[in-house]
């Protein structure tokens, strides 16, 4: 993103504002830089004869820093490589993004609300490390469900995959590291903590029209801004956990793309679900999502997610939940032995597993606890 500046007349400067003092204190770090071991010839004052004076030291005698291995500082050595920025350009203007090089062969894996604007027309552009850049593709359908798609670039030489982790392994409090291009500058890093787990949250690109796309989201404090969106969120090892996708605001817009800033809430799709839904991209050019086949009660304010019966189909016949003996009605309130308080709650314990997947509910019905165990069933994500 590039912010129009204008440069103030000679004769009615403006006061220094405090961004543009930060500027002008890194440009003289900048600067200053650059004198280490340079030799030049001054003289005290007007009357005394010129003299050598070295200002710093030279390269060769330079310090080495080692940076210890689980600093920040090691980790963002190692990931940066692997993080590319993402721009997209239209015919009303453009965005910027991340994504991470899952791939030697060129693949990237970024957010569907990152390149959505590239699938009806608009330029991808990857821009690397070392600021080259080359055109980019979007691969097979991207997942709205599970805000993910995969961008791929050819002949380009070099490329560095990101270590993938697990996300299963995280607990609240774990220190993460956040890379991505915030605003548009490329290479930031941002560190924080995993401040929650299986957090609910809507997929960017939802809009609110389909209660379905929730992710279970890794929640973090690391700062995340617009821009982040695509670019991953790694344990101390350097390794990703997590694919950066929403933040909260003030302006209570959840999306990466909106105009409000971080406060501390950010939010990742766990590594974990993105390495499944970009290897069925990359096989099969589309994500496949468990389901238990069954309508929810989004208005039901008790606690639990209640089968809602609209116009006769909240059970799909022949579906999962309709061979486990769910009926319209019923109340679920455990999952797998975790307590379910909202329909949010079970759609996030049920985007945990692939399709396939045995999952143990209990539910109320007429008062009486019950307990079935589903084979969940597999819908096609476009």
């Amino acid at each position: 993103m590039t912010w129009p500046t204008e440069e103030p007349t000679r004769a009615s400067a403006p006061a220094l504002t405090w961004p543009v003092l930060a500027l002008t204190a890194g440009i003289t770090a900048v600067l200053a830089g650059t004198l280490g071991g340079l030799v030049v010839h001054a003289a005290d004052d007007q009357n005394s004869a010129p003299h050598t004076v070295t200002l710093g030291t030279t390269a060769a005698g330079a310090p080495v820093v080692a940076r210890t291995v689980g600093s920040v500082a090691a980790v963002a050595a190692k990931i940066l490589p692997s993080v590319v920025s993402l721009e997209i350009r239209t015919g009303s203007g453009g965005d910027t993004g991340t994504g991470i090089v899952i791939s030697r062969d060129g693949y990237i894996l970024t957010n569907n609300h990152v390149v959505a604007a590239a699938e009806s027309g608009g330029k991808l552009t990857v821009v690397f490390p070392d600021k080259s850049s080359a055109t980019g593709t979007i691969v097979g359908h991207p997942d709205p469900v599970s805000d993910l798609a995969v961008v791929r670039v050819r002949n380009v030489k070099g490329l560095r995959p990101a270590t993938l982790g697990s996300s299963a392994t995280l607990s609240v409090g774990d220190p993460v590291v956040a890379v991505g291009s915030p605003l548009g500058l490329a290479g930031t890093v941002t560190t924080g903590i995993v401040s929650a787990l299986d957090r609910p949250v809507a997929a960017s690109d939802a809009g609110g029209g389909n209660s379905d796309n929730i992710i279970d989201a890794i929640q973090t404090d690391a700062a995340i801004n617009p821009g982040n969106s695509g670019g991953p969120l790694v344990d101390m090892s350097g390794a990703v956990v997590g694919v950066n996708s929403a933040i909260a605001t003030l302006t209570g817009d959840a999306a990466t793309g909106g105009q409000g800033g971080s406060i501390g809430l950010g939010f990742a799709i766990p590594i974990d679900q993105a390495k499944r839904i970009a290897a069925e991209i990359l096989k099969q050019g589309y994500a496949t999502h468990a389901i238990i086949g069954v309508h929810l009660d989004t208005s039901y304010t008790g606690d639990g997610a209640k089968i809602a019966d609209p116009q006769g189909a909240a059970v799909t016949p022949g579906g999962p939940a309709a061979h486990a003996g769910l009926r319209a009605g019923d109340i679920v309130v455990a999952a797998d032995g975790e307590r379910i308080t909202s329909p949010e709650e079970l759609i996030v314990a049920i985007r945990k597993h692939a399709p396939g997947d045995r999952m143990t509910l209990t539910y109320l019905r007429g008062g009486h606890r019950h307990t079935t165990v589903v084979t969940l069933g597999s819908a096609r994500s476009e």
